[in-house]
């Protein structure tokens, strides 16, 4: 039994552009199985059928104006950015550190310039629309998501990998 391990540091490179000390806050992408309930003749209750995943947002929140972000905003392309969250998540009985990464591709669908008053803190709030998510830990895949493509990977384990195939691709 040991401590959770909490975030001490974390960094977003966007387009591969660090922003160390620039970034306020992320919200990472939550993964939500999207399902339809189903109770067909000779069952006792409904059960969740699975439908594919619901829409992945990434936001964050940065320290002012951002001109990696805002470059990138009105892309035509679905994964015409990139954003890569980079945490330190540290154990405090051992001190043992992990590595978290978040890569994700989309496009943005809002930038938020917040107020402006001066002698105050500006933020700015930018939220992505993913077509494609990665989570890493330690150097590790854990889970791997393409919308477009049809790949959902968790743990090694290829969840789409027989509908692919059944679709010939």
């Amino acid at each position: 039994m040991g401590f959770p391990f909490k975030l001490k540091q974390m960094d977003m490179l966007l387009d591969g552009l660090g922003h160390l000390a620039e970034t306020e806050e992320v919200t990472i992408p939550k993964l939500v199985l999207k399902t339809e309930d189903w109770r067909g003749g000779g069952m006792l209750g409904q059960v969740p059928i699975d439908m594919g995943l619901d829409k992945l947002e990434f936001e964050f929140s940065m320290g002012g104006l951002i001109q990696a972000a805002l470059a990138q905003f009105g892309t035509t392309a679905l994964a015409g950015a990139l954003v890569r969250f980079v945490g330190a998540y540290q154990e405090d009985q051992t001190g043992t550190v992990k590595t978290i990464e978040v890569v994700c591709m989309g496009r943005y669908t809002e930038i938020d310039f917040g107020n402006a008053k001066a002698g105050d803190n500006t933020v700015h709030k930018y939220k992505m629309a993913c077509s494609y998510y990665r989570l890493i830990v330690d150097g590790v895949d854990w889970i791997e998501i393409d919308l477009i493509n049809m790949i959902f990977i968790v743990m090694g384990v290829d969840r789409y990998a027989d509908i692919r195939a059944a679709l010939g691709r």
